[in-house]
């Protein structure tokens, strides 16, 4: 493993452990020549690659870290703990997997994702809300504004 601060691929494992959810194993490493400790996970892959088919009819492999990528943008400068995050893209991950289906559409991916964001912050949501549901002006994102306050006034 390199170094994601010095580029050097010595390093020791300071602590394993697995995730909350059991399906990867988080390692702690420190490199052996910067001495800066940084984080890896450790997953299984399965032999058969689940498919998304974006909404333009173009098929591509699922890659959990684009999912990841979206979520940490969304929850950007929120007090969102990043094993959370982890643990939502996880449960995703784990769904579309037991599902046993070889194609997903991304709107459905989408639509998990915004369950699931909806519950870890309510700002991250409505920003996620925004490029999901390509909000055209700002009467698109009042009305998104308006169903998320809504749901906080009910609960």
């Amino acid at each position: 493993m390199r170094c994601p601060f010095c580029s050097v691929d010595k390093d020791h494992v300071v602590d394993s452990r697995l995730t909350d959810d059991g399906t990867a194993i988080r390692r702690r490493r420190e490199c052996d020549a910067c001495n800066k400790r940084f984080t890896t996970y450790e997953r299984a892959e399965t032999e058969e690659q689940l498919r998304v088919v974006k909404n333009d009819g173009a098929v591509q492999l699922f890659d959990r870290r684009k999912i990841l990528r979206g979520i940490l943008i969304a929850c950007e400068k929120r007090p969102v703990a990043s094993e959370a995050v982890e643990a939502l893209v996880n449960r995703i991950q784990q769904r579309l997997q037991a599902d046993g289906r070889r194609e997903v559409t991304s709107k459905e991916i989408g639509a998990m994702v915004m369950e699931g964001i909806h519950v870890l912050d309510q700002i991250a949501y409505v920003r996620f809300a925004s490029v999901y549901r390509d909000f055209k002006d700002l009467d698109d994102f009042l009305h998104e504004l308006r169903q998320v306050i809504g749901d906080r006034d009910g609960a």
